[in-house]
């Protein structure tokens, strides 16, 4: 099995370098081929979200869009999927930061009961508690 960094996951979704796009989906394929698997740590997703939303400008909804279909791709093996699964579903459901509530349901998922945070936005959210 190999790992993926932030940026195969950009090419592949965005498609802005052809050459490295074609390099992307050569591996993609190769592995399919192979019934091998491509690792995906939960850090590269939380960078994912923040290049697809700071650096490209993509919309919220497809993004969140975008890592819904990245998850039912049988070669990537995302660490942490249940708590992405869970952060698909919430992130269609209201408008909190998306970095935030990936940390929050990756948190959960290791059992957490919440977070603590001075974010006070963030704080409005179930799975966070306010620091005063």
């Amino acid at each position: 099995m190999i790992a993926v960094d932030t940026n195969i996951l950009v090419r592949f979704l965005v498609g802005d370098d052809q050459k490295q796009s074609e390099q992307v989906y050569k591996i993609f394929k190769d592995t399919e081929s192979k019934n091998d698997e491509i690792h995906v740590p939960i850090l590269v997703i939380i960078e994912l979200l923040w290049v697809l939303d700071s650096v490209y400008e993509i919309e919220r909804k497809d993004i969140i869009n975008s890592l819904d279909q990245l998850i039912l791709m049988p070669i990537l093996n995302f660490e942490h999927l249940s708590a992405i699964q869970e952060f698909v579903v919430d992130s269609k459901n209201n408008n909190y930061d998306l970095s935030d509530l990936l940390i929050a349901h990756t948190a959960q998922n290791n059992k957490c009961s919440f977070i603590i945070t001075f974010d006070k936005k963030a704080s409005k959210h179930e799975l966070f508690k306010l620091l005063k």
